[in-house]
C-alpha cells in the first residue's frame, strides 16, 4: 500500500483550500464524487470555482452550503428530478455565485486544451449561439487569478484563408480534479468503467487529483489489462476508498442512482432551511462511508445494486 491511499477527510485537508478552481467529475447523476464533495462542505470550504462540463448532485450540495464562489460549465441539473438544479438556479438569480456558459463540447476542449499545456484551442462550435455573444463574468474580474481575459474570440481561421470564423477558448488547469472512479490500483492506476465523460481530460488538466474509488486493488492486477485503464498512476496525487461513494448517484457495474434519495432531495432543494436540515441529517454526522451507508440503510442500497451484465438495475423504481 502507498501513502497515496487516505482518508477523504486527510485528502480534503491537504490538498483543497479556499478560493481554489476544483473540476468536478462525473455527469448530472452518474459518478459524482459525492463522498469527497460531503467533507468538503463538513471543512467548510469556501470561495470555490467550479469548473465542470455537466454537473447535478455534487454541484447542488456545494452551492445549497456556500462553498461556491464562480462556476464556469454547460450545464447545471440534476437529470428528470430538477432539469436546473433548484439550488444552482436560486443562487445565479440571487447573485450570489457567478456563472459562465459553454457548451459540453467547448468545456471537454478546455479541458483537453489545459491537459496539452496549449494557450488556446479553436472550434467550429458554436459560431452561431448565444454561447458567443452573452457573458457571465463582469469585466473587472476578467483576467485575475484563474479568471480568463477572455471567455472566447472569433476570429479568421488564422490557416486557411477561406475558413470562415472559428471560436478560439482558453485552457483550463483546474488546481484540484475530484474523480470517482470504480477501481484503483494501490499505487494509483485508475481504471473507470463506461462512460468516461470529461474525467479524464479535467484529471490531466489539474495540477492535483484525488479520486475516490469503489474497489482497491493490487496494481499487478489492474495492470494485466493496461489498454482498460484511464489514469497513470503518476497523475494521481490521493486515492480515498469509497464504496457507494457517488451514491445517490450512480456508478456504473455497481449501482443505479437512488430515486427515493434523489426525489427526496428534490423537494427539500426548494427551501433553504429544508436543505440546511438536509445537511443536518445527511452530510455533517458522517465522515466515514460506513456510517453514512447505515444511514442509508442496507435495504435501499439492494434496490439500487447494479445487475452485473447490464450494469445498472433494470427493477428499479424511477419514479
Amino acid at each position: 500500500m502507498t501513502d497515496k491511499i487516505m482518508t477523504a477527510r486527510k485528502a480534503v485537508d491537504t490538498f483543497i483550500k479556499d478560493g481554489d478552481q476544483i473540476a468536478l467529475g462525473g455527469f448530472t447523476v452518474n459518478r459524482n464524487p459525492m463522498h469527497i464533495i460531503r467533507e468538503i462542505i463538513r471543512q467548510k470550504k469556501k470561495k470555490l470555482y467550479l469548473v465542470v462540463h455537466s454537473h447535478g448532485q455534487g454541484m447542488e450540495l456545494l452551492i445549497g452550503a456556500g462553498c461556491v464562489e464562480r462556476i464556469e460549465l454547460a450545464y447545471g441539473g440534476v437529470a428528470r428530478f430538477a432539469p436546473t438544479g433548484y439550488l444552482f438556479k436560486k443562487a445565479f438569480k440571487d447573485k450570489t455565485i457567478e456563472v459562465e456558459d459553454y457548451s459540453n463540447y467547448q468545456m471537454t476542449l478546455r479541458f483537453m486544451a489545459g491537459a496539452m499545456g496549449l494557450p488556446f484551442i479553436a472550434t467550429k462550435s458554436g459560431l452561431e449561439s448565444d454561447i458567443v455573444r452573452k457573458f457571465g463574468f463582469s469585466p473587472q474580474i476578467r483576467g485575475k487569478g484563474k479568471i480568463p481575459e477572455h471567455k472566447l474570440k472569433v476570429i479568421n481561421d488564422p490557416i486557411n484563408e477561406d475558413g470562415g470564423k472559428v471560436v478560439v477558448l482558453p485552457p483550463l488547469n483546474p488546481d484540484v480534479a475530484l474523480i470517482h472512479a470504480q477501481y484503483a490500483g494501490e499505487k494509483g492506476t485508475i481504471r473507470i468503467n463506461g462512460l468516461s465523460f470529461a474525467d479524464i481530460e479535467q484529471a490531466k488538466a489539474a495540477k492535483t487529483v484525488i479520486v475516490s474509488c469503489e474497489e482497491i486493488v493490487p496494481e499487478d492486477y489492474i495492470r494485466q489489462d493496461p489498454d482498460r485503464n484511464s489514469l497513470a498512476h503518476f497523475i494521481v496525487d490521493a486515492i480515498v476508498p469509497a464504496p457507494f461513494g457517488a451514491h445517490p448517484t450512480a456508478c456504473h457495474m455497481y449501482y443505479d442512482y437512488d430515486p427515493n434519495h434523489l426525489n427526496y432531495f428534490k423537494k427539500i432543494a426548494q427551501n433553504q432551511d429544508s436543505f440546511n436540515r438536509y445537511l443536518d441529517e445527511w452530510v455533517y454526522p458522517f465522515e466515514t462511508m460506513e456510517d453514512y451507508l447505515t444511514k442509508v440503510g442496507f435495504k435501499d442500497l439492494l434496490k439500487i445494486k447494479a445487475n452485473s451484465a447490464l450494469g445498472y438495475a433494470p427493477g428499479l423504481d424511477r419514479r
